[in-house]
């Protein structure tokens, strides 16, 4: 049964600090040069956050194209497979993949099976003097190591973009077996998207306690408190959206 059959029940909320966002309450919206998909911001500016979280997903003969102007893109493939044209560069993609898009760089995704989802993070970026903007880069998660988090072997971390000062945001994976935890409640000032990609568990946000699972989306301003467990019988995950290596004073 779906859980808005149940006289109005949701586990939506949106706090000044942090959101939780369930896919019943999703509402598709229309965006710019996205043509035949469905688009949901999950989140944006008007939530409080300084970068924006979408959900693509492909009907038949669904693409998206534009230009990035003055943001930055990290797409990821969640299902699916598509092809996308950057300039010259044209590549499939499939499960997994992920494309960086940096500023001022025209792309299309197209061709792509009915059904395919792209989770896609923006972000306007800061340029940093001393280091060249950032070119296109596209890889795999499977091609990325899984680091065991602060010595925990039960919980393992993937870097996707290269952790140098050139980059303003980074996404990671993090994958956790049953009943591991972040090791302390984090607070601190960088600010999140996330998306779980599987499983379920417990997320400390502020002072509040919500169960989560694949498919929910949250978001947390800087010095939200956080914490999480993954519970049940096999791991969660969850990808994640953090902005880095400026200086909070412009």
């Amino acid at each position: 049964m779906n859980q808005n059959e149940l006289f109005g029940f949701t586990r939506d909320v949106v706090k000044q600090r942090y959101a939780l966002r369930t896919p019943p309450g999703f509402v598709p919206s229309v965006f710019p040069g996205w043509n035949n998909v469905s688009c949901i911001i999950q989140i944006s500016d008007a939530m409080g956050a300084r970068f924006c979280q979408l959900a693509i997903t492909f009907q038949k003969q669904g693409q998206g194209q534009g230009n990035t102007h003055g943001l930055e893109y990290l797409v990821y493939v969640i299902d699916g497979r598509c092809r996308v044209e950057i300039g010259s560069k044209r590549q499939a993609l499939g499960r997994g993949d992920f494309v960086y898009l940096p500023p001022e760089h025209e792309f299309r995704f197209h061709d792509a099976k009915p059904g395919t989802q792209l989770l896609v993070f923006q972000k306007r970026f800061e340029p940093l003097a001393g280091f060249e903007t950032p070119d296109v880069l596209i890889g795999n998660q499977k091609d990325v190591p899984a680091r065991p988090f602060l010595g925990n072997e039960d919980a393992r971390l993937q870097v996707l973009l290269p952790e140098t000062q050139a980059f303003d945001m980074a996404v990671n994976i993090f994958t956790y077996q049953p009943g591991a935890t972040l090791p302390f409640v984090e607070s601190h000032i960088m600010e999140h998207g996330l998306l779980m990609l599987q499983g379920q568990g417990i997320y400390r946000l502020d002072s509040d306690w919500h169960p989560v699972r694949a498919g929910d989306v949250i978001w947390m301003a800087p010095y939200c408190p956080q914490w999480f467990v993954a519970m049940g019988k096999s791991p969660a995950s969850y990808i994640y959206y953090k902005d880095v290596n400026r200086a909070p004073l412009k």
